[in-house]
This record gives structure tokens, sequence and C-alpha cells, in this order.
């Protein structure tokens, strides 16, 4: 069957000949850059390197554990050319949690940060990986061959459908599913930003959200890459630093969730700094709260707030910087390529103004997910899919968010699912039932409150060792903050836990 490839998938061979010598990337901490050239290059080497050494070919599954980097970006300009599936995993996550991630994904190489290698030793699925490189071994490789002339990898195209990434997102059943990103998405994605925001080959920013995430990937950085933008690299982030950043590297855009922005607005540096090329910043995740907005505004930094989610876009709905205060609590417009429905429980359309589902339709959405046909079916209704988001549009076509059907809350930009927390403290021998919800934090937007019930007869645990007993097998992030022992969880008429009265 003849493949047929979707538009210009090797965008860094493009730059290499346009404007070789342009910096592409740039690492923070260590001041390392590489070139659209250099890139290049690097992305002939690697190809001939992973398919001599691991045996890589299109499709293979190559699994990732590290922060932001270079070569990071060398793996993605390779996977443009070659084909192979890029697999990053959330270094924040427990070794349990891992394992099931590689389990599921079935890399055929995976390519780890010293640092990380404990979380991933300490599981039983990396004996099954057929290859193993250190990230060392890697950036050395890397160091040494982007300023060498290597053999033409031969473009293998790819249909619009294959997998560039695949990227786990906590699942409402308390296991993750693997989104599959495909070159499509990618390309039409980057299009939605570009005539949403500005972005061109003068575009500058600094990212600072993990690679595990769509919005590492997708909301700034591949789009940049696609339009021969500037991208500085940060491993982690620091508040004080990032405001440095941005006025020394004169950025252009930068994107953000409220709690980074927030750090930032109340750093000892955010008073004197300026900001006179920044056209907006980028908020995602979730609200915006309209004090912050202000202050922001105040340093003369308007704010676009929007909505995104990893299996669609990301870059879905965009608000205008002059209409944030205006309709505050609003996602704004859909993007130019992105068709939207609001529907009943019975799949039909909503009257004006009237809340329902929102589903969304259009070149972006993921072509399913991986190895889980049964989650795809959920999900899809004639190549609608469902955000299981409760919206309303107004008669202006700006759509708010009502609520989430789905008991979803975000800490610090991260999305948590009750359930999956729930399977773990409901897996301690004292505990029969347990219940979370998400509450309002000052800090982190929303953090969890745990409804604990125990056993008949078990002894008095104390609030701490549960949460110990969490993080030995959750995130940090995940970890309820608050535990409330009860003696029985609410229920409703048909024996589900009333989480309305939890809530209440």
């Amino acid at each position: 069957m003849q493949v047929q490839p979707i538009l210009q998938q090797d965008w860094i061979a493009k730059w290499a000949l346009y404007s070789p010598n342009k910096v592409a990337v740039r690492e923070a901490e260590t001041g390392r850059v590489l070139t659209y050239g250099q890139l290049d290059r690097l992305s002939d080497a690697l190809c001939a390197y992973l398919q001599e050494q691991y045996g890589i070919k299109m499709g293979d599954h190559i699994a990732l554990l590290a922060e932001n980097n270079l070569e990071y970006i060398a793996l993605f300009a390779a996977m443009q050319r070659m084909g192979f599936v890029l697999v990053p995993l959330n270094y924040r996550l427990a070794a349990a949690e891992i394992d099931y991630l590689l389990q599921d994904a079935a890399p055929k190489l995976i390519i780890c940060e010293a640092k990380f290698e404990p979380q991933l030793k300490a599981g039983h699925e990396l004996a099954k990986v057929a290859h193993y490189m250190p990230w060392s071994t890697l950036s050395d490789f890397c160091e040494q061959a982007k300023d060498e002339v290597h053999p033409a990898f031969l473009l293998q195209p790819v249909g619009a459908d294959h997998p560039a990434f695949i990227l786990y997102t906590s699942g409402t059943t308390g296991f993750p599913k693997g989104a599959i990103y495909s070159h499509k998405m990618l390309f039409w994605n980057s299009i939605n930003t570009a005539m949403s925001l500005i972005v061109n080959t003068e575009s500058r920013t600094v990212n600072v959200m993990p690679p595990f995430h769509t919005g590492g990937w997708n909301v700034l950085t591949t789009p940049f890459l696609h339009h021969g933008g500037y991208t500085v690299l940060m491993r982690k982030f620091d508040p004080e630093r990032v405001l440095q950043l941005l006025q020394e590297e004169r950025a252009t855009l930068f994107m953000g969730v409220p709690t980074i922005l927030k750090m930032m607005a109340e750093a000892p540096g955010f008073e004197a700094a300026k900001f006179s090329d920044l056209y907006y910043l980028i908020v995602g995740g979730e609200p915006m709260p309209i004090p912050l907005i202000e202050k922001w505004d105040k340093k003369g930094v308007p704010v676009r707030q929007g909505y995104g989610m990893t299996e669609v876009g990301p870059n879905l709905f965009s608000l205008h910087q002059d209409d944030a205060i205006r309709k505050k609590g609003s996602i704004g417009r859909p993007n130019y390529y992105v068709q939207t429905r609001i529907v009943d429980a019975q799949g039909r359309d909503t009257a004006q103004g009237e809340a329902g589902e929102l589903w969304l339709k259009g070149p972006m959405v993921t072509p399913g997910y991986w190895q889980n046909e049964a989650a795809t079916q959920k999900s899809m209704t004639d190549g609608w899919f469902h955000t299981g988001d409760m919206v309303r549009a107004d008669e202006g076509h700006y759509f708010f968010v009502v609520d989430r059907i789905k008991n979803m809350y975000i800490s610090g930009g991260e999305n948590v699912y009750p359930a999956e927390v729930e399977r773990v403290l409901q897996a301690h021998p004292d505990v029969a039932e347990a219940a979370v919800i998400g509450v309002p934090d000052e800090k982190w937007g929303e953090s969890g409150r745990a409804f604990v019930v125990l056993k008949a007869g078990a002894a008095a645990v104390e609030v701490e060792a549960l949460r110990t007993y969490c993080k030995a097998h959750l995130a940090k992030f995940k970890v309820p903050r608050e535990v409330v022992f009860l003696p029985e969880l609410p229920k409703n008429d048909t024996g589900k836990i009333n989480r309305t009265a939890l809530k209440g």
C-alpha cells in the first residue's frame, strides 16, 4: 500500500537550507546551542546511529526519561526524518507508575538521564526493553556529530495519522492512556497556533514546560521549529531566572500556567523587570485569576487565555488580550481550523447559550489511544472528539467552561484524576473506601482532599502515614494535601459516591 505523506514532514531540512546559521534552540543552564544547520546534520547522524546500533526503524517506540535539553530537540528532528515514535515519560512519577507506562508503550529503546535511573530500575519493565541508552551517551554522540557532515539519511514518508509522539494522560479509570499525537496533528496545530498568535522567524520564547506535556512540545516549541523561531529551554522552573531570561533573550511570547505566572509576579525581580519585546502571555491549564491578569497588565504585558487538551490540538481556543477583562472567565473563540459543537446527553446540539458537552473536530484531532480501542471508540462520534467538559457559548461565540464532566481537578497545571488516587488509597491494608475531590488551594490553584473510611477493626491511621503511602505509589502532585476520616461515604440512590455532598 502506498503511503500518502503529509505536507512537508521534515521541517528542519528546510530551515537548514534557508537559515543554517540561525540558532534554533539554546539551553538556559549550560548556554549550549544548536543552529538549524547543526540540527539538520544531527538528524542525519542520529537516524543512522539509531538504525545501526539499536535496529530502530519506522514505527518503533523510543521512551525518554529526561528534563528539557538539546538532545530532545535533536531526537525530534530525527523522528520527523525516520518515522520512529517518541514516548516522553513523566519523571515526576513513582517507579510503579513508570513501570506501567513502559509495559503499555512497549518501547524498543529507552534513553534515561542518570538522575532518573533509580525510578526506572526500581521497576520490573526495564528488563523487558530490548535496548537501554544512558542520556550521557546520547549527549556525547550529539556533541561530536553536530559539526560533522554525514551521509544524507533518506526521508521516510509517513502517513498523516502516523504517530510522532505517544503522550500519556491520566485516565478516569485510574490508568493512564497513551494519546497518539500524529504528524498531521503537528502540522495543523502549528498552523492554528501561528494564525491565532504571532509566530514567525522572528519569534523568541523561553520554555519552562516539561517535555512529557503536550504543552511543553506543542504550545510553542514545535510551532516555533516549524516557523523557524528561537527557543530557550529550561530544565527546571525558577521564577527569578525566567524573569531575567525573558528580558535578556527579548522574548516575544511566553507560555505558562497560572501557578507559574503567580510565582513570577511575586518574585523580587518582577517590579523592576521590563518586557519591552513581549507581545503577551499565553495561559493554559486553568483560568487565570483576574487580579493576576491585572498585575501583569500593569507591567504592559497583556494575557491571552486559551483552552487545549493532549488529544486535540492542543491550541484550540484563544481569548484575545483585549478581551481578558471584558470576557473574564472565557476561554475565547475557537482557532481557525477547529470545528465545535455543544451537545446534550443525547448528542443533540444545544440551544444558544445553553450548556452542554464540548465536542471538537478537525485535522488536529488524535487518531485515538495507543492499544486502547475501547477508549478511542468511547471518545469519538463520527470524528467528533468528546472533551468531557461542559461549556456554553454566548452570542459573540465566546466559550465558557461551566464544569468538568469528569472529576478531574488541576493542581499547579497538572491534571489529577481522583480515580487514580483512590485506587492507590484503597490498596492500603487498612482502608475500606476512599474518595478524592479537588479543593481550592492558594498556591496550586487546586489540591486534593481525600475522604477515607477505615476497615472495621483497623487501628487508627495517621494522616501523614497515608500521605507517605501515596508518595510511594504516586507522583507528588497527585498526593492529597488533606485527609478526612469518615465513618462512611455519602452515596446516592444507585450506590455511587455522592461527590456533590463531599464538596458541600
